[in-house]
């Protein structure tokens, strides 16, 4: 049974949505700012702000746990505990925001920015 499971499958296998998933989340902290669909965005808003947040606690644990999330890329943890995470640490939540352009011209899907406030 489903119950409590809302998360999106975006049409993917489970491997293939955590891949798409890290590499949305490792190109957003490296670039700050990306242009893709609006239920990728939506998909990984959530966890890209889970992982702001383990960067403002700082301890080794917190960088094992997001070395974990982010396919052991060792320069976007970097980024994200030296760089990124402090210019949050007054701020309780809502490190990203979604900006609608439009939809895309072949399919018609709607396109946003997937940014760091």
């Amino acid at each position: 049974m489903r119950h409590q499971k809302t998360r999106n499958k975006l049409s993917r296998s489970a491997s293939h949505r955590k891949a798409l998933l890290m590499n949305l989340m490792k190109e957003v902290l490296e670039h700050e700012r990306i242009t893709t669909t609006e239920a990728k965005a939506k998909a990984v808003k959530p966890e890209l702000e889970k992982l702001i947040t383990l960067g403002k606690r700082g301890d080794l644990h917190a960088r094992r746990q997001a070395l974990s999330a982010l396919s052991q890329d060792k320069f976007a943890v970097y980024r994200l505990f030296e760089e990124v995470a402090p210019r949050y640490k007054d701020r309780p939540g809502g490190y990203t925001r979604i900006l609608k352009l439009g939809p895309r011209r072949s399919d018609a899907t709607e396109m946003v920015f997937l940014e760091l406030v």
